[in-house]
């Protein structure tokens, strides 16, 4: 059976929806069955109109599914992204990932591997704090946590080990530096669960 990948964001404009499609991809390209999730928008009308690119974004989607619990469960490898809000992930996604406690319970998403990643509009705007804060809720699922690293030599250039990022100045859209990294991160989580996976399995036959 294939290594089951699930990738879960939260996207305002697009960029991090940008970002999720090139980690799945890299993890398709392993061979792993992949789910590419969304969340729902929760801000208020008001806060969604003030800006052009976050209300044309909300009026054409849901870009894909909306995750639920099943999905989490399903799956061996999770990756999580959000754009940065004050040093954290979105309200939008950070609610989602607040109903897991029935699954967290129940052991049910222990032992799954797990990575994140995030978008923001300035250099220093709080990239590396959203990926660790994503992971410390990864901590408490007692989930496999898996950085992005610098094993990759073409890595270095993307500036962050933690988790694949991406800084939209003026509103740009993920540039192929940013991209490529998101690539590598998928191809690295599937590679990993399977080889975790794989572990536990034979764990389970002795």
């Amino acid at each position: 059976m294939s290594t089951r990948i699930l990738v879960v964001y939260y996207s305002a404009t697009g960029n991090t929806a940008a970002l999720a499609s090139a980690l799945a991809e890299g993890a398709r390209e392993t061979g792993a069955e992949v789910r590419v999730r969304t969340v729902r928008e929760t801000a208020p009308p008001e806060a969604v109109a003030s800006n052009p690119r976050w209300q044309a974004w909300v009026d054409s989607g849901p870009h894909h599914e909306y995750a639920t619990l099943a999905d989490l469960e399903w799956a061996d490898g999770i990756a999580v992204g959000s754009p940065t809000r004050f040093g954290g992930p979105a309200a939008q996604l950070k609610s989602f990932l607040d109903s897991t406690g029935g699954l967290w319970a129940q052991g049910k998403l222990a032992d799954k591997v797990a990575t994140s990643f995030t978008t923001a509009s300035t250099a220093h705007g709080g990239l590396e704090a959203t990926v660790l804060a994503t992971n410390n809720i990864f901590y408490h699922w007692g989930a496999i946590v898996l950085p992005l690293g610098y094993g990759d030599p073409h890595l270095k250039e993307s500036g962050n080990p933690y988790g694949g990022s991406f800084v939209s100045r003026k509103s740009a859209a993920p540039d192929g530096l940013a991209l490529g990294a998101l690539t590598r991160q998928g191809k690295r989580l599937a590679t990993i669960t399977t080889h975790v996976a794989t572990g536990l399995k034979a764990d389970d036959n002795r």
